[in-house]
């Protein structure tokens, strides 16, 4: 028996244990919001605690691996599970383990292969290169939205004026989307920027020195201590965050 099945009805925190080893970024607001967007419907206690069952778990998975792996925005998403609803076969999203993003979206032009010879294969970690219209896809948001985002510097091109945009461009679109629903505009955002802006010249500030060594695999290094110096950041900020919240949301 698996570990959903043996313990439903479970709470919103017992969901979180549950997904947090495939998808660490996963919040109770995350949830939240799914669940205000009508993608989920656990059930309610008579005091109007959330009871999830395996099956909120499973279309929980489909919701989460959909958005990682493939960026489907939420009304594609909605469409799927509301066929899978219908008893339709609808594409499976990727396993958890496999997280190679689909060649579908990284489709920036590049140079054409010589007449009558195939394009070189693209390897397997390539980074993700998007166009404008695979990024307004992918993020579902219109066009208007994202000049917006990049006019106050939220969302990049990877390579300056005409170039694609990276995976993390289209992380930082559904962000500031799912933001913009809740009534908040692109202009109240800098703030978000500019704390961002701080925490990477504290990161950059702290691996300098790793950077400046001649041995080999030295940026290596460096990378892997900013990625940690990143993690460590952010739940420093999201706790701090919460911590402030509580003062005003508590009785």
């Amino acid at each position: 028996m698996s570990a959903e099945a043996s313990r439903a009805p479970m709470t919103i925190g017992d969901v979180l244990g549950l997904l947090r080893p495939d998808f660490p970024d996963i919040t109770v607001s995350k949830i939240r919001f799914l669940e205000a967007e009508g993608l989920i419907e656990p059930r309610r206690s008579p005091s109007g605690y959330r009871k999830f069952g395996p099956g909120d778990v499973d279309r929980l998975r489909f919701i989460l691996t959909a958005q990682r792996d493939q960026y489907l925005p939420l009304r594609v998403i909605r469409e799927r599970l509301r066929a899978r609803d219908r008893g339709e076969a609808v594409p499976a999203p990727a396993a958890p383990g496999d997280r190679r993003r689909p060649r579908t979206l990284v489709a920036a032009p590049s140079a054409a292969a010589p007449a009558g010879q195939a394009p070189a294969p693209e390897p397997p970690d390539a980074p993700v290169r998007l166009s404008r219209r695979q990024l307004l896809d992918g993020a579902g948001i219109p066009a208007d939205l994202l000049d917006a985002m990049e006019e106050y510097g939220l969302v990049r091109r990877a390579g300056g004026a005409g170039s694609p945009y990276d995976a993390e461009a289209l992380t930082v679109a559904r962000a500031v989307a799912a933001l913009c629903e809740h009534g908040l505009e692109v202009r109240h955002l800098r703030a978000l920027k500019a704390a961002a802006d701080r925490q990477v010249g504290l990161i950059e500030q702290a691996v300098a020195p790793l950077l400046r060594r001649r041995h080999p695999g030295a940026h290596e290094e460096a990378a892997e201590t900013a990625r940690s110096l990143a993690d460590l950041a952010v739940r420093l900020h999201t706790a701090l965050v919460w911590a402030g919240l509580r003062e005003t949301l508590e009785p």
